[in-house]
């Protein structure tokens, strides 16, 4: 079996574990692999669960890429490049070597990622269309490096964009920017504007459930 390069928690169905469909979980700044399995509990029984480590410690959490800030504070940051391209193939790699590892459904993988999670997500849907079928992306934004990718196999590509009208890490009209982008090159965009801030409410996630319920069913 091929070793997985990121630390993780892989999470089997209960029923008939082989060749069956995947979500990959990517969480956001400063948490784990632990963060998001509250939401992903939540999911279809019949999805294996995959959520993965970012690779940099970072205040008792981990992170996928530090920040660059150049174009002002956070609410306007981009991943720094080269922290940036390493994760982008960590994840890749990772979600490769999984399939392969716990025998998953190589053509029903899905990716969910929140915040530094999303903007990842969204970077590694657009680089590889074709490996993925479907994906969410709460809290997150696209990244100028990707802004203009649109390669064959995006067209239809079902995508869930959550953002918070009170969120002041990622504001909404990042997301809401990101969704509009996605549109532009055929992406079938759902979207869920919620009145919190930096995290998934409860609204939120009966979207999500109900989003990926769509996909797998």
């Amino acid at each position: 079996m091929p070793e997985i390069p990121l630390d993780h928690v892989h999470v089997a169905p209960d029923d008939d574990p082989e060749n069956a469909p995947a979500v990959f979980v990517l969480h956001g700044r400063g948490a784990d692999e632990e963060d998001l399995l509250p939401v992903a509990r939540h999911l279809p029984d019949d999805l294996h669960v995959v959520s993965l480590r970012a690779p940099d410690p970072l205040q008792g959490g981990y992170t996928w890429y530090e920040l660059d800030l150049s174009a002002g504070g956070i609410e306007s940051s981009q991943p720094d490049a080269a922290d940036f391209r390493r994760s982008l193939d960590l994840v890749a790699e990772s979600v490769g070597a999984a399939v392969e590892s716990y025998a998953l459904d190589p053509d029903r993988i899905g990716l969910l990622g929140f915040s530094q999670g999303a903007i990842t997500g969204l970077s590694l849907l657009l680089e590889e269309p074709d490996r993925y079928a479907w994906v969410v992306a709460l809290h997150g934004y696209l990244a100028d490096a990707h802004s203009d990718l649109a390669r064959d196999g995006i067209e239809g590509k079902p995508v869930f964009v959550g953002a918070g009208a009170g969120d002041r890490v990622i504001p909404e009209s990042r997301s809401t920017a990101a969704a509009d982008r996605l549109e532009a090159i055929g992406v079938d965009v759902t979207r869920g504007s919620y009145s919190g801030g930096h995290g998934i409410g409860q609204e939120e996630l009966t979207d999500v459930v109900a989003f990926v319920e769509s996909q797998v069913t």
